[in-house]
């Protein structure tokens, strides 16, 4: 069992930054994926960025250059630095844990943190 904490959403002018914290605890793995998706109004959830140990790290195409994805594993957290933000950023942000067991994989989701970005 994963437990996934976000934090450090909230309004944000266009241009402006904000740094996306998910505590994360629980059951430890091998080999595991966490990141970063997001899910606008009317729209599917989405991956933002993510961090996988065996294939490295991974950004959106909207957000490259723009977002930086960081861990500190000895406290078991991960950062989102959002710079440059625009009025699409819009959406509620969840950090998302994977692990595969075999032909299965599990997926766990923290609350999610609301960012909006005024323009």
């Amino acid at each position: 069992e994963v437990h996934l904490v976000e934090s450090g959403g909230g309004l944000v002018q266009a241009g402006g930054s904000l740094r996306l914290s998910c505590a994360a605890s629980g059951s430890t793995f091998d080999d595991y994926s966490i990141g970063w998706w997001r899910e606008a109004p009317g729209k599917e959830r989405e991956g933002v960025s993510c961090i996988s140990l065996s294939d490295g790290t991974y950004y959106a195409d909207s957000v490259k250059g723009r977002f930086t994805v960081s861990s500190d594993v000895a406290k078991n957290m991960l950062y989102l630095q959002m710079n440059s933000l625009i009025p699409g950023g819009t959406a509620v942000y969840y950090c998302r844990f994977a692990y595969g067991d075999g032909c299965i994989e599990h997926t766990y989701w923290g609350q999610g943190t609301q960012v909006t970005v005024s323009s």
